[in-house]
């Protein structure tokens, strides 16, 4: 049965018809004939008809005119489908609620945590733009939650527990530390043990003064010396997996954490066996001294300052043999970077020369264009020299005149493509190399976490709402860490910009007339499909009742 325009002269009719079979053949019979085409269109009739028809479907997509009294609302689902599924397969929704079980609250924590994650993993921003932000997402069990819902969640989170064995004078032990333990046993199966951590910390300022002891004034990487800040330090292991961050007054500086925060970590984590890996600048002398005593105990890998130490920079980098290859030189830049390595005792210590063939040629080719630049300014004069860094380090100066300094050329000439580590590791040179160069990898995922924790502007003014503003900011990354883990292992490659824009393209509109309620779904664009298949979340079908 349909429906067909028939036209009798100047005039079109709207029939009603429907095939039948006659004697083997199908023929057409007319059932009704509504009216003139132009008449029902002046009156409306048409639209009145199939929403009269409309009723006794069951599945009838409306075709509405501007008389009808329906209500459509959109709404975002795309990112909400994806980090739901993330949230509860991480393990992060069983922790929250297993520690809420003796708790009475009058809201839902959980959702108001997860609202708050949520928010910072696709705008960040304050706990005010969170609350209004969520009227464009469907969240289930979240549409209830005020602002004040929100702070008191971020206090739970900060508050500090009854046993602090495990603290330390500047970091007590609060709820998030259960849920970061809580993270660590429920993967556990994914590896035996840690067998090495990276460290880094980043300052956040405050708007006002930044609660009862973090807020202090310290060394600003924001330059901003004149708020106070905190600090906060996030520890990662060699698979860029998150595994806990901790949070200390803006005036601590680097050096005294490490020591501390491995003693916790072995503590927390039941960890047998753990080495450090980290830069130079994050060891001070005292902290050096205590690593490199006979009877510490606890395994290093430590980058040096080569042109600041002498011993490395007159003895180490001096010393005779012959470097190992272990990788080779690619023939794709996407190839893993070359790396040749020398062993070096001395005085006891063990050093391990590293070089990058490749980096080394490009210090070359980067030095031969600033002395060929650096000739043609002298022959301009000295006073075409003043201010420029590049120059500075090779010029000399005397009675006026400027030449290059050919002994400093040749001595910048021994560092092309090379670092020194020391280490008191029992693992081959090679070995000690690549796991450092794992904390260059790791770099670009504590990019991820300062950007992530830069959740200015914080106007909270007690210590534990603080302490829960940036855990929430911390559970983001585990989030964002592991859907860039199954992409990965999906094969995809996608840019996190896009990642965001292509979820929130995914929107579900609901269009309500009476008693009847239709969700339609938008298409899918760009990497969405994939990011869902990647994740294991089916898509929600394109028309359904509610």
């Amino acid at each position: 049965m349909f429906a067909r325009i028939k036209k009798s002269g100047r005039y079109q009719y709207l029939q009603i018809v429907e095939n039948r079979k006659e004697t083997g053949k199908v023929r057409q019979r007319v059932i009704a004939t509504l009216g003139r085409m132009d008449q029902l269109h002046d009156k409306g009739r048409v639209e009145t008809l199939i929403r009269s028809l409309s009723r006794f479907s069951e599945r009838a997509l409306l075709i509405l005119s501007g008389k009808s009294d329906v209500s459509m609302d959109a709404v975002k689902i795309g990112p909400v489908l994806i980090f739901e599924r993330l949230w509860r397969e991480t393990g992060i929704k069983t922790a929250i609620e297993r520690l809420l079980i003796d708790r009475r609250f009058e809201f839902d924590v959980e959702r108001a945590i997860f609202l708050t994650v949520l928010h910072r993993l696709m705008v960040s921003g304050s706990d005010r733009s969170c609350h209004r932000w969520q009227r464009d997402y469907l969240i289930d069990g979240a549409h209830h939650l005020e602002l004040h819902h929100l702070y008191r969640a971020m206090a739970f989170l900060g508050e500090e527990l009854e046993d602090q064995e495990d603290a330390v004078p500047f970091s007590p032990r609060c709820c998030k530390d259960l849920i970061e333990e809580s993270l660590f046993t429920h993967r556990r199966d994914l590896f035996s043990s840690l067998d090495l951590v990276f460290f880094d910390t980043t300052s956040i300022y405050f708007e006002g003064c930044g609660g009862e002891a973090l807020g202090q004034r310290g060394f600003s990487k924001d330059h901003r010396p004149d708020l106070k800040q905190m600090v906060v330090g996030a520890v990662i292991d060699d698979k860029g997996q998150p595994i806990c961050c901790e949070m200390w007054p803006g005036n601590t500086t680097d050096v005294k954490t490490l020591l501390p925060i491995v003693a916790r970590l072995r503590n927390r984590f039941n960890i047998g066996r753990l080495c450090i890996v980290a830069d130079r600048g994050m060891i001070s002398a005292d902290t050096l001294k205590t690593l490199e005593d006979p009877e510490n105990t606890i395994p290093y890998i430590l980058g040096t300052r080569m042109r600041r130490v002498k011993t490395i920079r007159e003895v180490i980098l001096s010393h005779p043999g012959r470097y190992r290859e272990v990788r080779g030189e690619g023939a794709d830049s996407k190839d893993p970077a070359p790396l040749k390595v020398k062993e070096v005792m001395h005085q006891g210590d063990r050093y391990v020369i590293c070089q990058n063939p490749k980096q080394a040629r490009k210090d070359a080719r980067d030095r031969d264009a600033i002395i060929a630049a650096l000739r043609e300014q002298i022959r301009k004069g000295p006073k075409s020299l003043v201010g420029n860094k590049g120059y500075r380090k090779y010029v000399t100066l005397e009675k006026g005149s400027a030449g290059i300094d050919e002994d400093k050329v040749k001595y910048e000439a021994r560092f092309d493509g090379k670092w020194v580590l020391k280490t008191n590791t029992d693992l081959d040179s090679a070995q000690v190399a690549l796991k450092y160069k794992e904390l260059w990898r790791v770099e670009r995922v504590f990019r991820d976490v300062k950007s992530l924790l830069e959740t200015r502007p914080i106007f909270h003014q007690r210590d534990q709402t603080i302490r829960g503003h940036v855990f929430c900011s911390f559970l983001a990354l585990v989030m964002r860490k592991e859907l860039d883990r199954r992409l990965e292992a999906a094969g995809h490659h996608f840019e996190w910009a896009d990642v965001k824009q292509d979820l929130k393209a995914l929107q579900q509109v609901t269009i309500e007339e009476g008693d009847r309620r239709l969700a339609i779904r938008s298409r899918s664009k760009g990497v969405c499909g994939k990011i869902f298949q990647a994740v294991g979340v089916a898509m929600p079908p394109t028309i359904r009742e509610v």
